[in-house]
C-alpha cells in the first residue's frame, strides 16, 4: 500500500511553523484523521511550539475538523506553546463564530499578523 499525499505543508520560519492546509475541502474522516496526525508530529518536535494555520487554500471544513483544531490546541498549550490561525474564508469563518470557537482560537486575518501576536 502506497503511502499517503500530506494533506499539510509545513515550513518553520523564525522559529515559527507554519502549516499550510493543501487540500480545499476539509471533510473525510479519514483525511481530518490524517491531517491531525500530521499536525501533532509537527507539535511534538517542538518544545514551546509556534504553530500558525493558514486556512487560505480550504474552502469546506467539517465538524470533525474542528475537533481535531481543538484537540491540537490541547497539544499545543500542553507544551508550553502557541496556536494561531490564520487567513479563514469567510464562510468557515463563519462557523467558527457560530460555533463559538472564535473564542477559543486566536483568529488572525493575515500570516504576518498571526506571527505579530505571539509573546
Amino acid at each position: 500500500m502506497a503511502a499517503s499525499a500530506s494533506h499539510i505543508s509545513v515550513r518553520k520560519i523564525d522559529g515559527v511553523m507554519r502549516v499550510d492546509f493543501v487540500d480545499r475541502n476539509i471533510l473525510d474522516e479519514v483525511n481530518i484523521h490524517q491531517i491531525g496526525i500530521e499536525l501533532m508530529k509537527a507539535v511534538e518536535a517542538e518544545f514551546r511550539p509556534k504553530l500558525v494555520l493558514v486556512f487560505r487554500n480550504v474552502e469546506h471544513l467539517s465538524s470533525a475538523a474542528f475537533g481535531t483544531l481543538i484537540t491540537l490546541k490541547g497539544r499545543v498549550e500542553s507544551r508550553d506553546g502557541q496556536l494561531r490561525l490564520c487567513e479563514i474564508q469567510p464562510r468557515i469563518r463563519e462557523a467558527f463564530t457560530i460555533t463559538k470557537l472564535d473564542r477559543l482560537f486566536a483568529i488572525h486575518d493575515s500570516y504576518d499578523a498571526a506571527v505579530q501576536s505571539f509573546a
